[in-house]
């Protein structure tokens, strides 16, 4: 009995070493293969990764979206944020190849894209670039920072899932998601590349597959969505009557007045949204601002009665309607208000509202439709219920006055001008408690290029209330701030607006035409207040002459002329503007207009000026505590291949909605597999050496650790 146990012993222990030896044997052998040819071929590659990290990519594919947009007919876009990580994805109605990504300026040179298709079962995905020679067709990008998370198409529609850092640090490649405006890029073909290599072959006519980029704000607060039937919502649509259209490339401003006085009780406006009159009414309308007026004089009712007439803004009326209700500009959807506020309706103290359209065709290439006469009956449409929100909503605007001494000189990259809304303002206007202030529109018109609201409390800066360095003539939305800014009484803010005037050759001043140039910041805030709505300034004209370089003017000639210095004696203020020099002179300038006085210009609901403003003289303040912007990247960057570990985040629950059609899946997920299949190189081939020297060396120690057991 001994014997045959010590002999079945000594056969267990023979057969274990003979295990051991073969198992060494063929995975030395693949190591050996590997590390003497130093590359794999695509198919072993995928199968290497397959049989290592496809189960640690099996997705819960259920996903929530805070935010959707159409960037056109046929592609629409779902993404949510969790921490620093941003998950996007596409359903594009083709069943070719799709890219998505983002520009600095709109234009394809630099732009930052992710490229996709699948094809036969298997997604292919990869991290491109356009490089600066503006090529059709984006080049791979040597860090792959956009993980593929799912792929898939059905009978119609291809559909990408992907995630990446909201800064990924690759700065020569790759563009940061930030509170900007951001560009978004997008491309589809009806064809996918032809397979058959690891590396991407050719995209069949990229020239071809490029679209008009939109402008789109990836990282404001999620919209709250209305619920789709809300018994006690109403609806008021307020419409200009066939206005006519103005030709050329010139500005018109039409103020019409509505009279709402079958309204039994208080009410919130909730939401509001533009109404579009025609398909051409787009090309012409730059903003609609709906004001609250005060009082019920004859002027008012008279106005009510008519159709509108021509104005210079609502403010040239003088009929004290300073309370701004909703405004729209171009680009927008419209505004939605948050759950903790509403804009109060109540007939019992404002009847009459003022609706202000600004029209102007900036588009050259839709002048062959101006050969007739063309009407616009568009307005704005609100939507209001008895179910008051806990606040009342105010609007208070901030910035520079509408006024000529806002003076842009020409041919400079960067003007800074500022308009400041004083602490005695805020102090006189504002409660103990406070304004929360929730959303912001940053106004200006065609050379504003960065927008920043400054909050100044006694000599400390904080930080910005909100900062858009790439703002978009074309598109200035109310944004959502991600949580109320509390602005205290005896809090200074300042709309701080830089321009790139190096395109113009003539100076640029403020004004309310397109041609002219605004710096206003629009905030909307609870609770409501009346005292204050409008918080500018302007440069005074002592600051005004100094910055050009005059020291007196001849106040009893007609025209005024300047009386000194000599050089410039008899000279006009008009010619000395356009004879100064800009070139040289600029930096005198820019620091003459930060530096000098300012006029406060602080005004309530009724457009009247708050007393304590009458007399005052502003300077810029002396901050003693200065905000800085954190660093936000590491020296040390990530690959894709290392970035595996952090699909362990949150997954998030889906929407029955989310998709564009509801046909047959052909084709299932995919992983990184194809994603690294595509952009192989030699730092992947190393790195996949690597992992099959890891493998080896724990399956020696997990072999031996059997071994002795036994």
């Amino acid at each position: 009995m001994a014997s045959f146990k010590e002999r079945r012993r000594s056969l267990s222990i023979s057969s274990s070493i003979t295990y051991f030896c073969k198992c060494s044997i063929y995975i030395a052998v693949g190591l050996a293969v590997i590390l003497t040819s130093g590359r794999v071929d695509s198919k072993t590659e995928a199968a290497v990764l397959s049989s290592l990290s496809y189960s640690n990519l099996e997705y819960d594919t259920a996903m929530n979206w805070d935010y959707s947009v159409d960037l056109n007919e046929d592609f629409r876009v779902y993404w949510t944020i969790v921490n620093q990580d941003i998950t996007f994805e596409i359903q594009v109605r083709t069943l070719g190849y799709v890219g998505f990504g983002f520009s600095k300026d709109g234009n394809q040179i630099g732009a930052d894209m992710a490229v996709g298709w699948v094809d036969a079962g298997h997604t292919f995905f990869q991290d491109r670039y356009v490089d600066e020679l503006g090529s059709a067709e984006p080049l791979v990008d040597p860090s792959q920072d956009y993980s593929l998370m799912k792929g898939y198409e059905n009978s119609t529609h291809t559909v990408l899932r992907f995630r990446r850092k909201l800064n990924t640090c690759d700065n020569q490649h790759d563009i940061a998601i930030t509170n900007n405006t951001m560009r978004v890029m997008f491309m589809y073909h009806d064809e996918d590349p032809s397979r058959g290599s690891s590396t991407p072959s050719a995209l069949p006519n990229p020239l071809e597959s490029w679209r008009p980029y939109r402008s789109v704000l990836l990282l404001q607060k999620p919209l709250t969505v209305l619920p789709r039937y809300e018994p006690s919502a109403r609806i008021l649509e307020l419409r200009n009557q066939d206005v006519e259209l103005p030709y050329g490339d010139d500005s018109q401003f039409w103020c019409t007045m509505f009279k709402l006085d079958k309204l039994d009780r208080k009410y919130h406006i909730i939401k509001y949204e533009p109404i579009f009159d025609s398909s051409w009414s787009y090309h012409y309308l730059q903003h609609i601002t709906l004001y609250e007026c005060q009082g019920n004089n004859i002027q008012l009712e008279e106005m009510s009665r008519g159709g509108g007439q021509l104005c210079m803004g609502a403010h040239s009326l003088q009929l004290g309607c300073n309370a701004i209700v909703a405004s729209w500009t171009r680009g927008s959807e419209g505004f939605v208000f948050p759950a903790e506020a509403g804009y109060p309706l109540e007939s019992k103290h404002n009847k009459y509202y003022l609706m202000e359209t600004h029209y102007n065709n900036l588009n050259a290439e839709f002048e062959p439709y101006q050969s007739h006469r063309m009407t616009d009956s568009s307005g704005l449409k609100i939507v209001f219920t008895q179910d008051l929100r806990p606040h009342d909503a105010g609007v208070l605007s901030v910035g520079m006055d509408p006024n000529w001494r806002h003076i842009i000189p020409p041919g400079q990259e960067r003007v800074i001008s500022q308009g400041h809304c004083m602490e005695d303002c805020t102090g006189s206007a504002f409660s103990q408690e406070g304004i929360n202030i929730f959303a912001v529109m940053m106004r200006t018109h065609q050379i504003g290029r960065e927008v920043k609201l400054r909050q100044i409390r006694q000599n400390e800066e904080l930080v910005p209330i909100a900062h858009d360095s790439n703002i978009d003539p074309n598109y200035q939305d109310f944004r959502r701030l991600s949580h109320p800014v509390r602005s205290m009484p005896g809090d200074r803010l300042v709309a701080e607006c830089i321009y790139d005037s190096s395109s113009r050759k003539a100076i640029t001043l403020g004004g309310l035409t397109m041609k002219e140039e605004s710096c206003t910041v629009l905030t909307l805030y609870y609770p409501r207040q009346k005292s204050l709505t409008t918080c500018h300034s302007l440069p005074s004209l002592p600051t005004v002459l100094h910055s050009l370089g005059i020291e007196q003017l001849a106040m009893t000639s007609n025209p005024v002329v300047i009386a000194s210095p000599p050089e410039l004696a008899g000279m006009t203020l008009e010619t000395r503007l356009l004879s100064y020099d800009w070139e040289h002179q600029f930096d005198k300038f820019q620091e003459a207009t930060l530096r000098g006085s300012f006029k406060p210009i602080c005004s309530g609901a009724h457009n009247e000026h708050l007393p304590i403003s009458e007399h005052l003289i502003g300077y810029n303040k002396n901050i003693s505590k200065t905000y800085r912007e954190p660093r936000r990247c590491k020296p040390k960057r990530l690959f894709v291949t290392e970035t595996i570990p952090q699909l362990e985040l949150p997954v998030l629950r889906d929407l029955e909605t989310n998709h564009l059609s509801e046909a047959s899946v052909r084709s299932s997920r995919s992983s990184f597999i194809e994603t690294l299949a595509l952009s192989g190189s030699e730092a992947s081939s190393c790195r996949l050496c690597a992992t099959w020297l890891s493998i080896y060396i724990t399956s020696l120690m997990y072999l031996a650790i059997v071994w002795l057991a036994r």
